[in-house]
């Protein structure tokens, strides 16, 4: 392991990465969003009929 290398690796990627435009951050924080509900929609919907099925939590 390479200290130096690893150290100049890191910088070089700081270096090219920027601040994202508004759109951008704003479509990726949308996006993010719509996973999340859909995945707690799905974990809910499940739920609700495994609390139908007899024998269910």
């Amino acid at each position: 392991m390479d200290v130096k290398y690893d150290l100049s690796e890191y910088i070089r990627v700081l270096k090219l990465a920027s601040t994202p435009e508004w759109e951008e951050f704003s479509m990726v924080a949308k996006v993010a969003g719509a996973g999340i509900f859909l995945i707690g929609l799905l974990g809910f919907l499940m739920f609700a009929i495994m609390s139908f099925i007899p024998g269910g939590a």
